[in-house]
């Protein structure tokens, strides 16, 4: 029992360093791709013109190349450089009182509680599985499941260089032992996780004309099959169904629907994945329906 305290405690330590990297991921990765898009678009109108033998497209204004480690992290109202000091996980921002030292404009509660949710996350998992391939496996899962929901619930984006890359470990861990999914049951999870939305998508939009939803959200529930087995597939998505409808009509409630009258899916995907590691899948399902008097 003491070395499990251990292996939680470092967990704990190790999920707040992810945590403040996964902060960096969820800000900048959207503007990353972003910037991708648009070089794309223009070296495609480049080739278009090209072809039809007109002028070439004046290129667009040359802006800041940013990534995962460049440029410093700044504050978004006043420009001041992030310090080390004013970037320790959670005792940073108490320190300063959630305010930036510079300017005083506040700072989101959000960095902090993706840093304190992040270490949790990590504590249950070396305290669980210790430091082991099976512990770090499942780390790694949650710090993916934690990064694709907040992107997604700002965006509307679940990147393919988080929810492929998080398929491909599902799949691989299965194969290695790390999980207690067999490789056949993980491979048909993904298979059904990713056919079954894809089935909704389209069903959908032949009966309103509407999308319903994004591809991202067909591969996170292919990534949580590869990770759970198709066995886990229902209890998954009836929780973040129900979830999320409860959510949305709150919202909806209290006007504080986007336009289109929309939210993300992806948020509840990963709560529900988080959920079915913390409990299992089918007890993770029973709880929820004990809470709803079920």
């Amino acid at each position: 029992m003491q070395l499990a305290w251990e292996h939680a405690a470092m967990g704990a330590v190790f999920g707040l360093l992810i945590g403040s990297f996964l902060n960096v991921v969820i800000h900048r990765l959207p503007k990353i791709m972003e910037q991708q898009w648009a070089d794309e678009c223009a070296h495609y109108a480049q080739e278009q013109a090209q072809t039809a033998g007109q002028a070439p497209v004046s290129p667009a204004p040359e802006v800041q190349r940013i990534s995962l480690s460049t440029p410093r992290s700044r504050c978004p109202h006043c420009g001041h450089a992030i310090r080390w000091w004013e970037n320790i996980p959670v005792l940073s921002y108490l320190a300063l009182r959630g305010k930036c030292s510079a300017c005083h404009a506040g700072i989101s509660v959000r960095y902090p509680l993706v840093e304190i949710a992040t270490a949790a996350l990590f504590a249950f998992c070396l305290g669980q599985w210790g430091p082991t391939p099976t512990g770090l496996a499942w780390c790694g899962f949650s710090a993916a499941l934690v990064a694709l929901a907040m992107i997604d619930w700002d965006t509307t984006l679940l990147p393919d260089d988080i929810t492929l890359p998080l398929l491909w470990a599902g799949l691989l861990a299965a194969a290695l032992g790390w999980t207690n999914t067999p490789l056949t049951d993980a491979v048909w999870g993904a298979a059904a996780g990713y056919l079954s939305l894809w089935l909704v998508y389209w069903g959908f939009k032949w009966a309103t004309g509407k999308e319903g939803m994004g591809y991202g959200d067909f591969k996170l529930f292919a990534a949580l099959g590869a990770w759970f087995g198709w066995p886990a597939l229902v209890p998954m998505i009836l929780a973040a169904s129900v979830i999320g409808a409860i959510v949305g009509l709150a919202m909806k409630f209290r006007k504080q629907l986007r336009e289109g009258g929309y939210i993300p899916f992806g948020p509840f995907l990963a709560g529900a994945g988080l959920a079915a590691m913390l409990f299992g899948p089918q007890q993770m399902l029973e709880r929820f329906l004990r809470l709803l008097g079920l």
